[in-house]
């Protein structure tokens, strides 16, 4: 894709602007889709990272959120389906000075991607994946996804789900994940805090959204994004911070003897009886628990970011030891090597 010329501050180097990474191209989704909102979040967060258009590459799949590539004004590919974690995990490995990122729906990342997304995580690739989840397939005209609740009744299910949904969330820290967030479309600042917080982890980082389809399944987030209802509703995690929420802070966590959590009055156990959230705990037990807390979108539900570890991220070992070879050997003997033909002799 064309990149734009940058403005330039006093002292010459490019000062990134939102409209920097705006393709320029006419967005068509639906009125009052959910990816107009991420969209214009990504757009204004990526001049925060200092790096310009032509050194990030996003990769998106089939689907609506798909079409995020041609809206952004950086380096990318409209993949095929559920591949966009396994093209964004090659791109990263050949071009370890990009800032790689996949994008793509429920549909797209959990159902026919969801080998290549948990691969991804389990050996934290330098990617940031982006999982737009509106609970249902939008771009086919409404089917149930995998993280349709049970009981959904769409055209592919006349008489109602029975799958159990996949928790990305859950399904993230089962994989291995070294970090892992959840948001809500309506809520900028919030995924721009995620978007913030995923880019500066070193390996894999999921980002889900919650995300809006008005026209296949309006308001499936309504108690998390309704002004009257979303205080009592939300959850935020914050690292370090007791784990409570409501209109007056009145709720919150606990942990119960068993190592259970429950959803516990702040005036029963005190402040001091809530749980406090550690992101950076290397166990993922208490994250997963925290995963798990709500049954479904209408109960109270855990945002933020659920882990944030450091591990070996997955390509850099083999990029030091390459650089190495290449400075030991000499450029003529490593391409001697490289061409040597196909047989070698063990021992």
């Amino acid at each position: 894709m064309a990149v734009s010329e940058h403005n330039h501050n006093h002292n010459g180097s490019a000062t990134l602007r939102k409209q920097d990474f705006a393709s320029g191209q006419e967005t068509r989704w639906c009125p009052g889709c959910g990816d107009y909102a991420v969209l214009s979040a990504i757009q204004e967060f990526l001049p925060e990272l200092g790096v310009p258009p032509e050194r990030i590459a996003f990769i998106t799949g089939i689907g609506c959120a798909g079409r995020s590539a041609y809206y952004l004004n950086t380096y990318g590919v409209h993949g095929i389906h559920g591949r966009a974690p396994a093209f964004a995990t090659g791109l990263a490995v050949a071009r370890p000075d990009l800032s790689v990122w996949a994008l793509g729906g429920d549909g797209d990342m959990l159902s026919i991607g969801g080998n290549h997304l948990i691969h991804a995580m389990r050996r934290n690739m330098p990617i940031k994946i982006l999982v737009l989840n509106n609970q249902i397939y939008g771009l086919t005209k409404g089917q149930t996804s995998p993280t349709s609740e049970v009981g959904k009744v769409t055209k592919s299910t006349p008489y109602g789900s029975e799958d159990t949904p996949f928790n990305p969330v859950a399904l993230a820290l089962g994989a291995g994940a070294s970090f892992v967030a959840r948001s809500v479309d309506r809520d900028r600042r919030h995924v721009i805090q995620m978007l913030r917080a995923a880019a500066e982890h070193p390996g894999a980082a999921l980002v889900e959204i919650y995300q809006n389809c008005p026209i296949f399944n309006d308001e499936a987030y309504a108690v998390l994004t309704d002004k009257d209802t979303k205080d009592d509703h939300q959850i935020r995690l914050e690292h370090g911070h007791p784990i409570r929420f409501g209109t007056e802070g009145e709720r919150g966590v606990s942990m119960r003897s068993d190592g259970s959590l429950a959803i516990v009055d702040v005036s029963d156990v005190g402040e001091e009886g809530l749980l406090l959230h550690d992101a950076h705990q290397e166990d993922p037990s208490r994250a997963f628990a925290l995963a798990q807390l709500a049954h479904g979108v209408s109960d109270p539900t855990p945002i933020g970011v659920f882990r944030d570890v450091q591990h070996p991220v997955h390509g850099e070992s083999s990029h030091e030891e390459l650089a190495s070879a290449h400075e030991n050997a000499g450029p003529a003997e490593l391409e001697t090597l490289l061409r040597s033909g196909a047989t070698w002799t063990v021992g």
